[in-house]
């Protein structure tokens, strides 16, 4: 590999790739003479004894700002790491167009998932604050869960909003299950409807809308998109760094939200306890966190008429998309009410003060 690190930028707005693994390692936004950067790097990704360390997946040793799950957790269907190649593996250039107002990158990933190829479609557009990601699998066979695995990270409390949803659930096993390698805290198995009341395994409940939630922990959630939403959202509203990541989803391509709390709770390497105040917001096509295999299987969730995966198309191709956000935050907001998008604006209200706007690509999702 010639350059590891591919560059992608437009006016106001740059983006850094890790073509080791397709991570993006960094999204940074100039906005009122402020450097907008809310996505999370591991404190480890250039310790040579981690990357040195056989036994650590390439994903962990180069974990960063948001990478494409294919399948999404236990990778038990077909041989590969958890998360899959596409977040464990080598990806090429494969193409970049510059268009009016706006510049889009294709990478390839150079192994196989199910047989297809994976393409990963960057666009970034002049003056705007958002990151627009198509994957793309052509051809294949079967079909497997897929996520888009965006991290931010807290150095202060922070807060959390969210498009409507119908329930969460916390899975059946925790994170962590050994006390000397981890700790977990909320309950198993678990389905709620209120946010703001989530089981811990002790009987007590917790507000979903602020981080941190605990401390020294290390859990999961998965909350699913109400019915009839023709856009999904979630908020992070970093008060330290007086900014918010909003991520933004069609609920037809990504049905779930899974929320990752990483919050010290992992003692062994390449944690080692030191991996805090980090949040996933993951907008997903799985079930739960249970696998590949659990996934494409008939399920709770896809008997219920929720897609679990994504069905391949052998002389044929399917796709999913995302949007990543970064936005000043006003100092007076407390909690993201509602987000809206049409005629080209993006509009996210607030519980004080104007609403924040921004040009916006509205078809990009619909």
């Amino acid at each position: 590999m010639a350059e590891r690190f591919h560059e992608v930028t437009a006016v106001g707005v740059k983006l850094v790739v890790d073509l080791a693994v397709g991570h993006i390692r960094s999204f940074a936004v100039e906005q009122s003479g402020r450097r907008l950067a809310p996505l999370h790097t591991a404190p480890w990704v250039e310790e040579k004894a981690i990357i040195e360390d056989p036994s650590i997946p390439a994903n962990l040793k180069y974990l960063s700002g948001d990478f494409c799950c294919a399948p999404f957790t236990a990778s038990d269907v077909e041989p590969a790491p958890p998360h899959g190649w596409p977040a464990n593996s080598a990806w090429r250039p494969v193409g970049e167009e510059r268009q009016a107002g706006a510049v889009v990158t294709r990478l390839e990933l150079e192994k196989r998932v199910m047989g297809a190829r994976l393409i990963k479609e960057i666009t970034l557009r002049d003056g705007q604050p958002f990151v627009y990601l198509r994957h793309v699998f052509a051809g294949g066979e079967g079909a497997v869960s897929v996520a888009s695995h965006a991290m931010t990270h807290f150095d202060q409390p922070g807060r959390l909003s969210f498009s409507a949803k119908a329930f969460g659930e916390l899975p059946r096993t925790p994170q962590e299950s050994d006390p000397a390698r981890g700790r977990s805290l909320f309950a198993r198995d678990k389905r709620f409807t209120d946010l703001a009341k989530l089981p811990l395994a002790d009987g007590t409940t917790v507000d979903l809308h602020r981080y941190p939630v605990a401390e020294r922990h290390e859990d999961f959630v998965m909350l699913v998109e109400a019915r009839g939403a023709a856009l999904g959202w979630a908020a992070a509203m970093r008060r330290g760094a007086g900014d918010m990541l909003l991520s933004l989803k069609n609920p037809a391509d990504y049905p779930v939200t899974f929320l990752w709390f990483s919050n010290g709770g992992r003692f062994y390497p390449p944690w080692n306890g030191r991996h805090r105040g980090v949040l996933g917001i993951e907008e997903g096509r799985a079930y739960s966190s249970y696998g590949h295999a659990a996934s494409i299987a008939p399920n709770p969730l896809s008997e219920a008429g929720i897609p679990t995966a994504l069905t391949l198309v052998p002389a044929g191709s399917v796709s999913v998309r995302h949007v990543l956000a970064a936005l000043a935050l006003p100092p007076q907001w407390t909690k993201v009410n509602a987000v809206e998008a049409g005629d080209g604006v993006l509009r996210v209200a607030g519980d004080g003060g104007d609403a924040v706007t921004a040009p916006f690509d509205d078809r990009f999702l619909s």
